[in-house]
């Protein structure tokens, strides 16, 4: 880390011991510092938490912190898909099948919402000159939305309705296609293109792949909870044991480890159709994992250089997927249970990007890093600025749909007659 001279990181490094090491003290202070901003920002501002831990990530990467390696790989790879999973197996367990069945019009709002959000971000890099071997992967990124954020979000807002409900299932299923489209593109980036069947199978290798190694992780879990008590301590222990390996298999199998975590999570839902809620100890230890996950985002997405021409692409694809994303959703509203208020107020939930759209770089990167690199320069910026100005965006809906059960108000400025009991 540049922030401390030279002399003085030699003499931390001397004098700590073999089994710590230094970048375990940096790392363990970042996160002390990420859950005391978190709490700053929610008690004086009255915003999500989540904007703290991307604060603390972002000064730390602009300081030039090297603990985080582009592209991700390792233990920092394992970390991010680590958390991506248990985000998108929660995800997945609240995602009912029969809901579609119920009232298809949410399908078609996913696909109408994530197409159009694919070609808007298309033409709109094609009108800035942007090369067309950039433009796909940077459309794909732009589909996902972030179940992470929004889900850190709903709880800080303690948020709850349709609104909430149908942007968290939307960011699901745009980030189900984002995910699956991306990692195969990404292992075809520098090949010829070729014929539908030779395009076709490499996504049904993923999404097969992925789906054994989730149906494994649904069974095993479903197994347990016949014998077990979802409020355990050591029920939340296996869940974590079992998603993470689960993430270390898929990805060592050629699957995806979020599309797994997501495929187990939906599995289990149909399994066990029963109300669960995830067990108390589960969600501070995932808390500490996910909160690790937006501090890594953003020490790694600030590290990007910026310059006038990036900065009116960013600006431009920022744009045109905020109102593709809002029109997508209005486009296929009538006859989805919404009115066009709750329709716009959805569009601007899935504002966020984070952990998702960044795995999808790194994917890019490591498949090539020429091209790599061109998609990084304008991803890594969005993904900065979108995990931030998103998380903000997705608040201002939450409470615009009254679906917000606290008031609007830094904690440090509110009477207890105005806390909801």
């Amino acid at each position: 880390m540049n922030l401390l001279p030279s002399d003085l990181l030699g003499f931390l490094s001397s004098w700590m011991r073999p089994t710590v090491g230094l970048p375990t003290v940096w790392w363990a202070l970042l996160i002390a510092a990420a859950a005391a901003a978190g709490h700053l920002v929610q008690r004086y501002m009255g915003l999500p938490k989540v904007v703290g831990y991307s604060l603390v990530g972002t000064v730390v990467g602009l300081a030039g912190f090297e603990g985080a390696i582009w592209p991700l790989q390792g233990t920092a790879l394992y970390l991010m898909e680590l958390g991506v999973a248990i985000v998108l197996f929660e995800a997945g367990g609240r995602l009912p099948l029969g809901w579609f069945r119920r009232n298809p019009m949410v399908l078609a709002q996913s696909l109408a919402e994530s197409g159009l959000t694919f070609a808007a971000v298309w033409w709109t890099l094609r009108a800035f000159d942007v090369p067309p071997s950039v433009i796909a992967p940077l459309a794909l990124i732009a589909v996902a939305a972030s179940p992470a954020v929004l889900s850190r979000v709903v709880i800080d807002t303690r948020a709850s309705g349709p609104v909430t409900e149908r942007a968290l299932a939307l960011a699901t299923l745009n980030t189900l296609y984002a995910l699956t489209l991306a990692y195969v593109f990404a292992g075809r980036l520098e090949t010829t293109p070729q014929g539908f069947m030779e395009n076709f199978h490499p996504i049904l290798t993923v999404l097969g792949l992925s789906f054994v190694v989730g149906a494994v992780m649904a069974l095993a879990l479903r197994s347990a909870l016949r014998v077990m008590s979802p409020t355990s301590e050591n029920t939340s222990i296996l869940l974590l044991a079992i998603i993470g390996a689960g993430a270390a298999v898929a990805s060592a199998w050629g699957g995806a480890a979020p599309l797994a975590a997501l495929i187990g999570g939906v599995l289990l839902k149909v399994l066990n159709p029963r109300p669960w809620v995830w067990p108390r100890q589960l969600g501070t230890a995932a808390s500490l994992v996910t909160m690790l996950m937006f501090v890594l985002v953003s020490i790694v997405a600030a590290q990007a250089e910026w310059n006038l021409t990036v900065a009116t692409v960013v600006l431009a694809l920022i744009g045109a997927r905020a109102v593709a994303k809002i029109a997508g959703v209005a486009l296929a509203n009538p006859g989805s249970g919404t009115s066009w208020r709750q329709a716009l107020w959805i569009g601007c939930a899935m504002a966020p990007l984070s952990s998702i759209a960044l795995l999808i770089a790194s994917s890019f990167v490591t498949a090539s890093p020429l091209l790599g690199h061109l998609i990084t320069q304008v991803a890594l910026p969005a993904i900065l600025l979108m995990e931030v100005l998103g998380a903000v965006l997705a608040t201002i809906a939450l409470y615009g749909a009254r679906e917000s059960s606290r008031p609007w108000a830094p904690e440090a400025f509110t009477t207890p007659e105005d806390t909801p009991r």
